[in-house]
């Protein structure tokens, strides 16, 4: 059976939804399964120039690190944007805008960390096997810090 491109965009879509859930929820195993086994993670700074040397993570072990890194936030929220993919038989590269919310509690006031993501995507999927990242260039365009409140303003915790 031959898959049309809805479906092929589906599948790759669905890929960065198993990371952001996985990453939100704390869930490894989730998280992981969004990568090639000999993926590459590569997370640049924000606004960095042509200049900059990411942070690489190679393979899950270290890609898996991830998890626990993200862990230092009590609470993140990834609200997926708009994606596009140019898909080549079993190789695809794609470009994912996101929304990336981090909670920071504070004595001061807690505050949201927001980061506008663009992730460059490649993608691969082996014989019988599931779309996969083979390399993912994880780029914040920008950041900022937001006052965190309940419904009435007041200040409060998700």
């Amino acid at each position: 059976m031959t898959e049309t491109t809805a479906e092929v965009h589906e599948a790759l879509r669905s890929v960065a939804a198993r990371y952001a859930a996985g990453v939100d929820r704390r869930q490894l195993d989730l998280f992981l399964s969004a990568f090639h086994p000999d993926a590459t993670l590569a997370v640049h700074r924000p606004q960095a120039g042509p200049d900059d040397r990411p942070r690489l993570m190679r393979g899950h072990p270290e890609i898996g690190r991830v998890v626990e890194l993200i862990a230092r936030y009590p609470a993140t929220f990834h609200l997926l944007g708009q994606g596009r993919y140019e898909v080549r038989g079993d190789q695809a590269a794609g470009e994912v805008y996101c929304v990336a919310s981090h909670y920071v509690p504070s004595a001061e006031g807690d505050s949201n960390r927001v980061m506008y993501i663009r992730y460059e995507d490649e993608y691969r999927r082996d014989r019988g096997g599931p779309w996969q990242i083979q390399r993912r260039d994880v780029r914040p365009v920008w950041t900022e810090t937001r006052q965190v409140g309940d419904a009435s303003g007041a200040p409060g915790r998700p």
